[in-house]
């Protein structure tokens, strides 16, 4: 029944897409993709890298994902965290989730992002799908 995932939507204050673009294209090393112009009027910015496509929208009465996120998988964990470090983006290691390699980092505007890497041999599976 489902393909795959197309976008994950992330929330932002109003008129901060400046701050998404320095965030998303200039540290994570996105590209930004128009936004249909129906929706480019609203607000937000739209970035894609790979097959990860993330929606950032404007939210009048704003306030972070902190719980609630976006689980990406990434080639090179390392990197990415210098590149995070670097840019003085702070992040936390976790260990906690089986066959992979993880960091949690927050966006400008303090939604929590989720960075993995499957262990050698693991391709990022973590077990088959449950029935529904």
């Amino acid at each position: 029944m489902f393909a795959r995932l197309h976008h994950v939507q992330l929330a932002m204050p109003k008129g901060q897409e400046e701050r998404a673009r320095q965030f998303y294209v200039h540290i994570l090393g996105m590209l930004e993709i128009d936004k249909p112009e129906v929706l480019a009027a609203r607000g937000g910015a739209w970035f894609r890298a790979g097959d990860v496509e993330l929606h950032l929208g404007v939210e009048e009465a704003f306030r972070p994902a902190r719980k609630a996120h976006p689980g990406i998988l990434v080639d090179d964990l390392d990197a990415l965290a210098d590149r995070l470090a670097t840019a003085g983006q702070p992040t936390a290691w976790d260990d906690d989730f089986p066959g992979h390699r993880r960091i949690y980092a927050h966006d400008p505007f303090g939604n929590r992002l989720e960075f993995l890497q499957p262990l050698a041999g693991d391709g990022g599976i973590s077990g088959p799908a449950p029935r529904l």
